[in-house]
């Protein structure tokens, strides 16, 4: 048995009943992989993550331009991932995914 290490989790939230366990899952994967290409990798994507906790509620002057370029690239990749995710699913209202660090 392979135990996996995850750094961080990517969960479909408020989909409708009658959308599969399967395709979840797929949907899961494609916007996993989606924002690793984005980003370069797990664990870029868990710094990314975990950087873009400690900006939240961070006033302009302590946001280096480093950390405003991460947040472009962040938001950029979520999109990607975004559209990958929902593509077999197409756009139910209110469904998202929700990224977590582990």
């Amino acid at each position: 048995m392979e135990v996996i290490d995850t750094l961080y989790t990517v969960t479909l939230r408020d989909y409708p009943d009658d959308v599969p366990a399967k395709a979840v899952a797929a949907a899961e994967a494609r916007y996993t992989k989606a924002l690793e290409n984005a980003l370069g990798g797990p664990e870029q994507v868990a710094a990314a993550l975990d950087t873009m906790g400690d900006l939240e509620g961070a006033s302009a002057d302590e946001i280096s331009k480093a950390d405003m370029e991460l947040a472009a690239r962040w938001a950029k990749a979520c999109s990607a991932a975004r559209q990958a995710g929902f593509r077999d699913l197409g756009e139910a209202e209110g469904m998202y995914f929700d990224v977590q660090t582990s």
